[in-house]
């Protein structure tokens, strides 16, 4: 028996061609294809304005492999963290986050992760596999839709600051960030969206190249080599004079401010010279800084630092002029925050 296919992996063209060739109306590839990505159809049932022996021959050869919400959990602060069924079994997490301006949706673009943050829970699972784009775009759905029930107010921003490295999975993570975009899908604002990564230089060149609407952040934490290859070990592959050029090409080609995120940690990078040295880094490309609270995923060596320690980060770059901000995280309570999303389930699992 042939495996079916997923009907969104098919594009608009691909969508008309079979309908041509089973003897349909071509324009019915429009209505399919406004039922699969601008209406969120989970079933080829929901397709009410599509015949039923239609919707028949559909179902009899794809599959719409949708995503589920298995468990929603709220956090005192209002956030809300979904673990997400994928149609093969595996889970990951995405976020809702509430402010009194916004709401973010942070979402997964991989299951696990590869590059081993010593800091991050989610490396603790590995990477499983990269999500496909309808996975990706299925979160910010699920997120919009609660934002919508539960707050009563639209999703205004999305992160891709969840579990995995979305330049490693660079193709799909661009085309969901496409359907998120178009008129066709959710038709949300690139200016709203911002991807965050590690500092693959390749791949931020070829953001560049690729003329992206979308922000970039970078996750620091250090601007010093020998701090961020033992915190970070894809800085041995990926140093930060690479990381650099690459971030000055992006600036070049887009004339868009990146933003660092950067947790301040005691006794590994709240030292005067760690603060030297971000600020020399920031004076060679436009950019802002986000000093993130840390959350904790043991009692080991990765400890929140004293609250001096980030008013000198802060005051030292305002005096270069870069905009520096403590971001509170939030969700802690449910393990929602930056660092925790682990899937605890698969954790007990491995």
């Amino acid at each position: 028996m042939t495996e079916k296919r997923d009907i969104r992996a098919l594009t608009k063209e691909e969508i008309r061609a079979y309908f041509i060739e089973i003897g349909e109306k071509p324009f019915r590839a429009q209505q399919v294809y406004e039922w699969l990505w601008k209406k969120g159809a989970q079933r080829f049932d929901d397709m009410t304005n599509i015949s039923l022996s239609l919707r028949e021959k559909l179902a009899a050869v794809f599959v719409i492999n949708h995503i589920r919400v298995d468990e929603m959990q709220r956090s005192s602060d209002g956030t809300i963290k979904n673990a997400v069924r994928l149609h093969d079994g595996k889970v990951v997490e995405s976020v809702l986050i509430p402010t009194e301006k916004r709401i973010t949706a942070c979402v997964s673009s991989q299951v696990g992760c590869s590059l081993d943050c010593t800091f991050c829970a989610t490396a603790r699972l590995k990477r499983m596999r990269n999500l496909n784009a309808d996975e990706i775009y299925d979160q910010v759905v699920a997120i919009k839709n609660e934002a919508e029930s539960i707050y009563n107010r639209p999703l205004t921003n999305i992160v891709f600051m969840g579990m995995g490295e979305p330049l490693m999975n660079y193709k799909n993570v661009l085309e969901a960030i496409e359907k998120i975009t178009s008129p066709e899908g959710l038709g949300m604002s690139p200016k709203r969206i911002t991807l965050s990564t590690v500092g693959l230089a390749k791949l931020i060149k070829k953001l560049a190249d690729d003329a992206v609407k979308f922000n970039l952040a970078v996750s620091l934490h250090s601007a010093r080599d020998e701090v961020r290859d033992r915190i970070m070990p894809i800085n041995l592959k990926n140093p930060l004079k690479d990381l650099l050029e690459a971030l000055q090409y992006w600036y070049d080609k887009t004339r868009r401010k990146v933003t660092f995120e950067y947790v301040v940690w005691h006794n590994i990078n709240d030292k005067a010279e760690d603060i030297q040295a971000l600020v020399a880094f920031c004076k060679r490309v436009p950019s802002k800084v986000n000093l993130i609270e840390y959350n904790p995923i043991d009692e080991g060596e990765f400890q929140q630092a004293r609250p001096e320690a980030l008013d000198a980060y802060i005051t030292a770059l305002d005096e270069i002029g870069v905009v520096a901000r403590v971001r509170h995280s939030r969700g802690k309570d449910i393990d929602a925050a930056c660092g925790q999303l682990a899937n605890k389930n698969e954790l007990l699992a491995t």
